[in-house]
């Protein structure tokens, strides 16, 4: 029969060594553990397996070293030409020394919200709304600066600063609206005289280059029929010159030659000239032409024609 004394001790060792195994405790990746021993701070555990004195240690906190990111709610700041707008940000943090964390600031997210409110206030009241608006970078900069100059003794690091949204008053947005629509109708005014322009060059240039090329028709056609008629001059003279070799080379009389000049000056007097002159050793020609002609007309009966000299 087991003894009711052996049973409870056992139940004791067991709770005890449950008790004592539940002290162990690990500290994961990315996290650090703050303890306090007798309520004092005692250690920051890394890494690792860790042991908790009972009745003597407690962890105070567990901090997180990951980079944070706190969207905070817009803020009403004021601008330097005194318009209130509204303006929200976005902080990157990092706790770099988590004792300071713990035992810098209570509410260390809140000590921040309202750091980052009245810095932003000021940066803001120092432009003008213009300014406060394509300023982005500049704020980002400086509010960054400040900050982490600000929560350097809290055991944080402030990495970035964003202005997440700026919005000017209602009124304010309509002018900037019609603005821009003004802004808007003017660019597209000049791109389109831009293009009527850049058309209107074009055209020229086309018609000028047209024209050119017309010009350049033309004086090939009037060198092509220069030419052509040169060359017909050449085979006509050529021709003439072949046929006068061929005379000569025949050895023609004076009877053919002297019938050749008549009627050559037939055809001159086919012509539109009012005058003719007739060379002298061609006058005994005509005049024997005559003679033949009046004796043809005796022989037939008909009417005399006389013969102009």
């Amino acid at each position: 029969m087991i003894n009711f004394g052996t049973v409870l001790a056992i139940v004791i060792v067991i709770v005890v060594v449950g008790y004592i195994a539940t002290r162990f405790t690990i500290v994961t990746q990315a996290n650090r553990f703050i303890v306090e021993r007798l309520g004092g701070y005692y250690a920051t555990w890394d890494v690792g397996i860790h042991f908790l004195v009972p009745f003597i240690d407690r962890i105070k906190q567990r901090v997180s070293i990951k980079e944070h990111v706190v969207d905070f709610d817009p803020q009403p700041v004021i601008t330097k030409d005194n318009v209130t707008m509204q303006i929200d940000t976005v902080v990157f943090y990092q706790i770099t020394d988590p004792k300071l964390f713990t035992y810098g600031v209570n509410f260390p997210i809140k000590a921040i919200d309202n750091l980052t409110s009245t810095t932003l206030r000021n940066i803001i009241g120092d432009l003008e709304l213009d300014e406060s608006l394509t300023s982005r970078d500049h704020i980002n900069e400086k509010m960054r600066g400040i900050l982490d100059e600000a929560t350097d003794p809290w055991g944080i690091k402030i990495n970035r600063v964003e202005v997440k949204n700026i919005i000017p008053p209602k009124d304010i947005r309509e002018a900037m609206e019609k603005q821009m629509r003004a802004e808007r109708e003017k660019r597209q005014a000049i791109l389109i005289a831009e293009g009527n322009k850049r058309s209107a060059i074009l055209n020229a240039e086309g018609e000028k280059e047209s024209r050119i090329l017309r010009a350049d028709g033309e004086r090939q056609t009037r060198i092509l029929e220069a030419t052509g008629k040169a060359e017909a001059i050449i085979k006509v003279q050529t021709a003439t010159a072949k046929g006068i070799e061929l005379i000569k080379s025949a050895k023609a009389d004076e009877a053919f030659l002297r019938l050749e000049a008549f009627k050559a000056m037939a055809q001159i007097a086919d012509g539109q000239a009012t005058k003719l002159i007739i060379p002298s050793d061609m006058q005994g020609m005509v005049g024997m032409a005559s003679t033949l002609a009046e004796a043809f007309n005796l022989e037939s009966g008909d009417k005399k024609i006389p013969l102009k000299k």
